[in-house]
């Protein structure tokens, strides 16, 4: 989905004039069409999330269409598992035992995946502060699976990712999805989540697996609401 300058605008809340000062400074992902800006709303969401700036609820919670509703942050984290002090001595070790614990079909190529998510820290940090980074495919890519799953990694040390604000990162949600669109829901789901404090307090002190998934169902609770202001939006 490509988004204005003016939707870039109400999904962070700021104005027009911030959005283009932005650009101007090489700092917000944007491309010119046709002598206009858009923008990538994974790259927003990803830029948003980052740096700390809340956006809107209604970005969020996109609506469902008429293909099979996506699940929630709490199944796919299910589907994708939940783990315990991985080992790795840099970046590139630990994004190597994230693959290697996910549980992914055979078909599926791990050198492969491992390649494309090396490949994407390369482009710009994942690390979004506070010791977490989300590893996953800026363009993603299809793989063999049938519903989008996140693997939950707690590291056995921190590492370095070159995250904003500095600090080693202990904390991954590696994200795999079988379309764009189940992509972008789950990264949404993520980023809410981690806004609410009872599920990122969780996450932060290394909770058991039931407390997590407890955390993240009622993280996304509040999720309904948002539904319904994006839909009357769109009337």
């Amino acid at each position: 989905m490509q988004l204005t300058v003016r939707e870039v605008a109400e999904v962070l809340n700021v104005s027009e004039k911030t959005i283009y000062r932005w650009i101007k400074q090489g700092s917000l992902p944007a491309y010119r069409v046709n002598e206009q800006y858009r923008f990538n709303r994974a790259e927003i969401l990803e830029w948003a999330t980052s740096r700390r700036i809340n956006v809107s609820p209604a970005f969020l919670a996109e609506p469902e269409s008429s293909a099979t509703p996506l699940p929630g942050l709490a199944e796919a984290l299910r589907e994708g598992g939940i783990y315990f002090r991985l080992s790795g001595t840099d970046r590139d070790s630990v994004l190597r035992a994230v693959v290697d614990v996910m549980r992914l079909p055979p078909e599926v190529d791990r050198t492969f995946l491992l390649q494309v998510l090396i490949a994407r820290e390369a482009l710009g940090s994942t690390g979004i502060g506070d010791g977490i980074a989300i590893p996953h495919a800026r363009n993603p890519i299809v793989l063999h699976v049938e519903r989008p799953m996140v693997s939950l990694c707690f590291l056995e040390r921190p590492i370095d990712f070159g995250a904003l604000d500095g600090k080693p990162v202990h904390v991954l949600f590696s994200v795999v999805s079988p379309t764009v669109r189940a992509h972008l829901h789950i990264l949404s789901r993520i980023a809410f989540a981690l806004r609410d404090d009872g599920f990122k307090e969780g996450v932060m002190r290394v909770a058991g697996r039931d407390e997590i998934l407890a955390a993240a169902a009622g993280a996304e609770a509040a999720l309904p609401a948002a539904r319904r202001v994006f839909a009357k939006k769109e009337e």
